[in-house]
């Protein structure tokens, strides 16, 4: 039924649509009736003023002015007419006699230079003189017959194609009679669809005229509105001054040139797939294409491009169609190529990796490829033409042809360009500026850092003499600093289009130094000579050096492949080598000159050393085919989890994902793991939906009991996992990780003592506190954990404000203090290597926005006899044993690498108590199946199944049946004991009421015998009733001294209670301060036993701090 519906749906909306296009067809076709209609009876009129005009007597004429002045600016206002000034010439016009200047005013207006746009206003002009001035159309003919006059080739065709119209649309409205002006127009159409049969030149021309006057000559109208007009049988109203023979002929002649167009459109095509298979074949026999082959196929695609827009826009006015001659042509010709051969097809595909990515990845390319165009800060800059390069440039033929001994044997040394020197004393501020700025040239080792100084040098130093010394700068770059190669290439490829002189010399020198060095053939300079070569290989990427440069180079080391040049060989392999194989133009050759290496390293006795760098340089350019892994497709509802957790959340659409989670199906536990997975990645979300993210986690937790526990241990876990590996690639996870635990807390996800064990860990895990000791967990020059403590801090440490909390975190701020200075006065940290100046900021700025009037330490003396003092306060009976351990044999190392103990705190959800326990096993294989991670999460108490518990086992069945028994039966036997009598009786309120003693009633009492008054309850009927009386002491002292007896034994008991609480909070105290020395034995020897971890010295106790917290 559904899919009946969805049919039925599809149905009318497809009706729809189609009623809704001939709806937009009939309004169409309207108002293209209706314009043209306008258009017609606007014409018609001015044609038949024009024709049957009524020119004003001789008299008018004498009463208008006929000056010499006025006339010839009139007149030299129209030879820069525009439609703008029309205006102003009809007021000049209408005063002024132009009887005498009539030829002169002919002659300026054809002979200006009009837009489209002004022809409308130019033929209302002349309309106006032609039917005030007889003479004007005969002087205005004259003139139109030198203009029109086409010659063997139009030497300006813009204005000729504005000419064409002006003209045909004077005719149209009667400036010129028909007899006299169609001929003119025919020869001229004639003329030039005649010069384009050998060539078609003037498309633009004719394709104008079509345009503009194609309604009025030949009746032409727009595909589209003639097929909606026959359909609709609509009659298309046409212009009457030319008869429809004549319009059926220029029609004719039009279409006749179209098709001569199709034909030109057909050889170009043929010639253009014939030159790119030639190409082809050269490209992959000879490994390169020359650049006269290149410019000629570029020269045949521009032609084939520019003449198929031509012919669509043809066939668009006329109503024809393009038909074979529109289909592209066929240009993709695959190669193939075998170990010996080269084979040429469309079928087969090409198995060398040419013609492939060269980059490793989406980084790299847009390193070398995703340049910034320095022309925008340079908008009046124009590229002066460089003088070329008078040594000669590596072609194919040089490539083929053998090297001789006399090209290698000269040494002359690189020529450095001389730097003019500057005595001027305006240059003195620009030499210091340039030497700052070269100075600071070494420290950009980023892509904005350098592209930011290419701008500066363009906007600031900009002077010749400048960029010679840059040129020198760049090429003298240090021998060691291989790392700067790939940022000064950069550096240059930004220079190269507005300063291309520096690239050129730059890279003139590095060709000269290459040969030099290998002219020299001397064993010395290793590391200069793998300098050059590695930067030649970078401008290469960059496209500064030429590909065929680079080869000749790799060619020469070849030659004479032995010593330091296999070493230089293998760098610009590893360099550029893989760039070279992958390109098509230089694939050939690459894989040539890698088979011709690998056989002389076959032939060769070479050492073990240049036998590996010639295999690396290998495998690097041409790695070997591996089998490509089958990709494990994520099942769609895991895709959908992770787009709408990881792209799709931000503030804006909380509410909506937050229901979208809401109705996964949280019973399932391969799904709900893949969610809580997601909600735990903090770091794989944007730094501004973090907050987001966590919020989601607060929400879902309150319908999802699991939520909050599994992602609180998942993020733990993670930030304990990159503590235990310092290697700076997690260093922004870490970062991210640790900013989204403290999300976490600012959303109530978990409580402050994880955050400060968190804390805790960042300064003790693995710090031995010992300059002396490297710890390789938190080596002497890592930093980071700083920045961890600083980034958790500011995003949760303004919570820490009142209470416990505020003073946990004096007291960390104080330890933390100690662990920021132990770093600092690290000895590796001098005066040439000093400590991070921006870690300090970040420190100080952390530390004084929590504490804003805290003084900081400023040496790690101050921070120890802090600590110090912050013991003897809060312990002041504790030895010095645990800070005096140090003597503990092969253990003494490793006591700042233990792991930190980690417990659950009873006190802070203590609706999870009964949870867990010490009893339930562990499972004993941490695989990473679903069912061995499904099994963990359930012994674990976080099982993906709260509302559906598993089945318990038999042996606590069994366990609980028989508890429950016992209870009961201890129940029932408490129920047959004989319960002690209730010696005193609370009197009834209505008892109290009835007794109240009038004022004479206590006079007459008090003056009595004394005696203790009783109330005595008896029953009568069902009712009970109260009577008072007031019986001698004597006979109730026994329940006096009852009542005083059990008031003392409740007393002495809830003091035995209190004292027996006390002695227990003290030898838990003792205990723990005695560090286990001396005392019982331990009675579980034997059995699994926590022990607790050993703080290095100096280190901080939060446990000794905040006191210990229970296992259970």
């Amino acid at each position: 039924m559904s899919a009946l519906e969805n049919e039925t749906e599809t149905n009318c909306t497809a009706d729809e649509t189609a009623e809704n296009t001939e709806e937009n067809d009939k309004l169409a076709l309207a108002e293209y009736i209706s314009g043209l209609e306008a258009r017609i009876k606007q014409k018609t009129e001015m044609r038949n003023s024009n024709l049957n005009c009524v020119r004003p007597p001789d008299n008018y004429f004498s009463k208008l002015d006929s000056g010499l002045k006025k006339n010839t600016t009139f007149v030299k206002k129209l030879k820069s007419f525009s439609a703008i000034q029309m205006d102003a010439l009809l007021k000049d016009y209408s005063v002024l006699n132009l009887t005498k200047y009539i030829s002169e005013v002919a002659a300026a207006i054809a002979e200006a230079k009009l837009k489209m746009s002004d022809i409308p206003a130019a033929i209302n002009l002349c309309s106006a003189l032609h039917r005030t001035y007889s003479e004007f159309s005969s002087n205005f003919f004259e003139n139109w017959q030198k203009l029109l006059k086409v010659a063997d080739k139009i030497t300006n065709s813009s204005k000729l194609r504005v000419d064409i119209r002006f003209y045909a649309e004077l005719v149209a409205v009667g400036v010129f009679p028909n007899k006299i002006g169609l001929p003119l127009l025919g020869n001229v159409l004639t003329v030039l669809i005649n010069m384009d049969k050998e060539e078609p030149n003037n498309i633009p021309i004719l394709l104008s005229f079509c345009k503009h006057c194609g309604e009025d000559y030949a009746g032409l109208v727009p595909k589209k509105i003639k097929d909606t007009a026959e359909k609709l049988n609509v009659q298309i109203p046409r212009n009457t001054f030319l008869p429809a023979e004549k319009q059926a002929v220029v029609r004719q002649l039009l279409k006749d040139y179209f098709a001569t167009l199709m034909k030109h459109l057909l050889e170009e095509r043929a010639q253009l797939q014939a030159l790119h298979a030639a190409n082809q074949r050269t490209l992959h026999t000879r490994g390169e294409l020359s650049q006269e082959r290149k410019d000629q196929l570029e020269h045949h695609q521009a032609t084939y491009d520019k003449l198929v827009a031509g012919a669509q826009s043809f066939a668009e006015v006329l109503g024809e169609e393009l038909g074979e001659a529109g289909e592209p042509p066929t240009l993709s010709m695959t190669v193939t190529e075998t170990p010996g051969t080269v084979t040429i097809g469309g079928t087969e595909e090409f198995n060398m990796q040419a013609g492939t990515d060269p980059w490793q990845d989406e980084d790299t390319r847009t390193f070398y490829t995703h340049l910034p165009d320095l022309k925008v800060f340079m908008p009046n800059y124009q590229l002066k033409e460089t003088t070329k390069s008078k040594t000669e440039t590596v072609t194919e033929e040089m490539l083929d042809e053998d090297l001789k001994e006399d090209e290698l044997s000269d040494s002359e040394e690189p020529a450095v360009p001389d730097v003019e020197d500057d005595h001027q004393p305006a240059s003195v501020s620009n030499k210091y500026a340039l030497d700052a700025f070269l100075n600071e040239l070494p420290n950009c080792i980023n892509r904005e850092l350098i592209d930011n100084a290419a701008v500066d040098f363009v906007l600031n130093l900009n002077t010749k003499n400048n960029r010679k010394k840059l040129t020198r700068v760049l090429f003298s770059v240090a021998r060691t600093r291989l790392d700067l190669l790939p940022f000064y290439s950069r550096f240059a490829a930004n220079l190269y289009p507005v300063l291309p002189d520096v690239c050129i010399d730059l890279c003139q020198m590095l060709k000269q130094d290459f040969k030099y060095h290998v002219r020299k053939k001397d064993q010395i300079n290793i590391e200069s000579k793998i300098k050059v070569v590695r930067f030649i290989g970078e401008l290469v990427k960059f496209g500064l050096y030429s590909k065929m440069e680079a080869l000749y180079c790799l060619k020469v080391l070849l030659h004479d492949f032995k010593h330091h040049h296999i070493e230089m060989a293998c760098n610009l392999l590893e360099t550029c080598g893989r760039y070279l194989y992958c390109n098509p133009d230089t694939h050939q050759r690459t894989m040539i000159y890698l088979q011709q290496m690998m056989r002389k390293k076959t032939v060769s006795a070479l050492d073990s050393r240049y036998v590996t760098q010639i295999e690396n340089a290998f495998y690097y350019v041409c790695p070997p085919e591996a089998p490509a892994q089958p990709k494990e497709e994520e099942p769609p509802m895991h895709q959908f989890i992770r787009k709408i957790l990881h792209e799709d959340l931000q503030k804006s659409n909380e509410e909506k994902i937050f229901r979208l989670m809401r109705k996964i199906n949280w019973e399932d536990p391969e799904i709900a793991a893949v969610a809580i997975q997601h909600l735990a990645g903090g770091w794989r979300v944007r730094a501004s939906a973090r907050r987001a993210l966590a919020r989601m986690a607060a929400e879902l937790a309150v319908w999802q009991e699991m939520v909050a526990p599994c992602v609180v241990d998942a993020v733990l876990e993670d930030v304990r996992a990159t503590l235990e590996d310092p290697h700076p690639r997690h260093n922004q996870r870490r970062i991210a990780t640790v900013r989204y635990l403290g999300e976490l807390y600012n959303y109530k996800l978990l409580d402050s003592r994880d955050v400060f064990t968190v804390l805790y860990s960042f300064i003790t895990f693995g710090v031995s506190n010992d300059h002396t000791v490297i710890s390789p967990l938190d080596p002497p020059d890592n930093v980071f954990r700083i920045r961890l403590v600083c980034a958790l801090l500011e995003t949760c440490g303004a919570y820490f404000n009142s209470g416990s909390s505020k003073k946990r975190l004096d007291y960390f701020i104080i330890f933390f203090q100690n662990f920021y200075w132990f770093k600092c006065s690290d000895p590796i940290y001098t005066e040439e290597n000093k400590f991070p100046i921006y870690v300090k900021y970040i420190y100080q700025e952390c530390l004084t926005t929590l504490r804003p009037k805290l003084t900081l330490f400023t040496d790690w003396q101050q921070c120890k006899d802090a600590i110090e003092e912050l013991r003897q306060t809060l312990y002041p009976e504790l030895g010095e044993e645990e800070y005096d351990n140090e003597d503990q044999g092969d253990d003494s190392v490793n006591d700042g690498l233990d792991t930190i103990i980690e417990s659950d705190d009873e006190t802070d959800n203590p609706q999870l108590m009964d949870e867990s326990s010490d009893d339930e096993p562990l499972t004993e294989n941490a695989g990473t199946e679903d069912n061995e991670v499904q099994t963990d999460d359930k012994d674990n108490n976080m099982g993906n199944e709260p509302r559906r518990p598993a089945p318990k086992p038999v042996e606590d069945v069994e366990f609980e049946s028989a508890f429950e028994k016992m209870v009961m039966e201890n129940i029932a036997e408490r129920q047959r004991e004989n319960r002690p009598q209730q010696r005193d009786i609370a009197v009834p309120m209505t008892c109290r009421q009835t007794t109240k003693k009038t004022y004479d009633q206590l006079l007459v009492g008090s003056q009595g015998e004394e005696g203790v008054e009783f109330v005595l309850m008896v029953r009568k009927g069902t009712k009970p009733q109260y009577k008072s009386f007031n019986a001698p002491p004597e006979l109730a002292s026994n329940l006096q001294q009852q009542a005083l007896a059990d008031k003392q034994e409740k007393e002495r008991v809830k003091r035995l209670t209190l004292n027996i609480s006390e002695r227990q909070e003290e030898e838990e105290y003792s205990a723990e301060s005695g560090g286990g020395s001396g005392g019982l034995g331990n009675p579980n020897r034997g059995q699994h036993v926590r022990q607790k971890y050993q703080h290095p010295k100096g280190a901080p106790d939060a446990d000794l701090i905040f006191g210990p917290k229970k296992f259970k």
